[in-house]
C-alpha cells in the first residue's frame, strides 16, 4: 500500500507541474493572441478552465496524501491519544464518504450526463472534462483508506504534524 501511496504521490505531483505548466501556456497565449495579433484565440479560455480544474483536483487529491487538509484540531489535540486517534479515524471515514458520494458516485453520474455534451471550443465532451471527478474521488478515498490503516497501526500521528503551529 506504501509503494501505492509513493507512486501516486509522484503522479500526482508530476501532472500537476505538468497541468500548471500547460495552463500558463495556455494564458500568455491567450493574453498575446489578445494583446499582439489583435487576433484572440477562441480555445483559450475553455482550455485554461479545463486546465484549471484538472489542477485543481489533483492538487486537492495530492493535498489529501499529505493531510495537509484543513483542520480544526486545537480541542482534539488536548484529549487522549486513544481519543484523538479515534477522531481522526472519524475524520478519515467522513472523508471517505464525501469521495464516494460527491465525487466518484456523483462524479460518474455528472460525466455519464454530460458525455454526448461538446464543449464549442476544444475537441472534448463536458462528459469527458467530468472524468476529473470520480478520478479524484478514487484516489482521495485510497488515501484516506490508507491513513486509517496507518493510525489503527500506529504508524502514523493521529493528526498531521503542522510545524508552522504555535503550541496549544
Amino acid at each position: 500500500m506504501r509503494q501505492v501511496k509513493r507512486w501516486l504521490d509522484k503522479a500526482l505531483a508530476t501532472a500537476s507541474v505538468a497541468l500548471f505548466t500547460l495552463l500558463v501556456v495556455i494564458v500568455v497565449w491567450q493574453v498575446f493572441t489578445r494583446q499582439v495579433t489583435k487576433d484572440p484565440a477562441t480555445w483559450t479560455e475553455e482550455a485554461a478552465r479545463l486546465t484549471f480544474v484538472w489542477l485543481g483536483l489533483f492538487a486537492t487529491a495530492l493535498v489529501f496524501s499529505e493531510r495537509g487538509h484543513i483542520a480544526v484540531d486545537f480541542i482534539v489535540r488536548r484529549l487522549s491519544d486513544p481519543v484523538q486517534r479515534l477522531v481522526s479515524i472519524l475524520v478519515q471515514l467522513a472523508i471517505i464518504a464525501f469521495a464516494s458520494l460527491i465525487l466518484i458516485w456523483g462524479g460518474y453520474r455528472a460525466a455519464g450526463r454530460a458525455w454526448t455534451q461538446e464543449l464549442s471550443a476544444l475537441p472534448f465532451t463536458a462528459g469527458q472534462m467530468y472524468l476529473v471527478l470520480p478520478l479524484t474521488g478514487l484516489i482521495i478515498t485510497f488515501y484516506a483508506v490508507y491513513h486509517v490503516t496507518a493510525i489503527i497501526r500506529r504508524t502514523e500521528e493521529a493528526f498531521a504534524i503542522d510545524d508552522a503551529a504555535e503550541p496549544v
